[in-house]
């Protein structure tokens, strides 16, 4: 059986497309692995308990800009980005009613207190036990580093993965326009 070289190259290119593509287990999941996308209403029916004890719901929350940054100790890429987050968002708009918070995928409190002294961060870290949190946002089996930006109102207004310093300033961008939009 003959078959055109062109032909075979274009079953192969299509089957390595496929093979490419990253197994999610939620149909739902884009080709990010996330659940949910800009302009929809952030799932909120959850509570964050933080590294020092405290505890606040996104409810709680309504009125800021909150980035929710879902990371692990174990992440090289989180590790990378931290630094960035910490002075080029929390130190930059704290004060502009902007809450960044790290949901720590499934770690114990005693690991995600390490992490967060390690890193030499002053935002707070949230504890994500079996991932619950991170699966209202992304699938199960989709990595970490992403950051979610909730505007005032609820609505979901950037999402990053991993960590690309386009996007980022792209991110950076997008919340100085939602606190200068919404303080004016």
């Amino acid at each position: 059986m003959k078959i055109k070289l062109s032909t075979l190259a274009a079953v192969l290119l299509t089957l390595s497309g496929f093979a490419q593509q990253p197994k999610f287990e939620n149909p739902n999941a884009d080709s990010r692995g996330y659940l949910v996308k800009v302009g929809d209403k952030a799932p909120d029916d959850f509570e964050l308990v933080l590294h020092d004890g405290k505890k606040t719901t996104l409810k709680e929350l309504k009125g800021k800009i909150v980035i929710l940054q879902f990371t692990a100790a174990w992440c090289k890429v989180c590790r990378e980005e931290m630094p960035y987050l910490e002075k080029d968002i929390w130190q930059t708009y704290k004060d502009k009613d902007v809450i960044l918070i790290g949901v720590d995928r499934d770690e114990p409190l005693d690991v995600v207190q390490k992490f967060h002294k390690d890193m030499n961060i002053t935002y707070p870290l949230a504890l994500d036990p079996g991932a619950k949190i991170f699966q209202k946002f992304a699938d199960k089996k989709a990595g970490v580093t992403r950051n979610v930006v909730i505007d005032r109102d609820g609505y979901i207004r950037f999402l990053t993965r991993l960590y690309d310093k386009e996007e980022f300033s792209l991110l950076v961008k997008n919340i100085k326009e939602l606190t200068e939009r919404t303080s004016k």
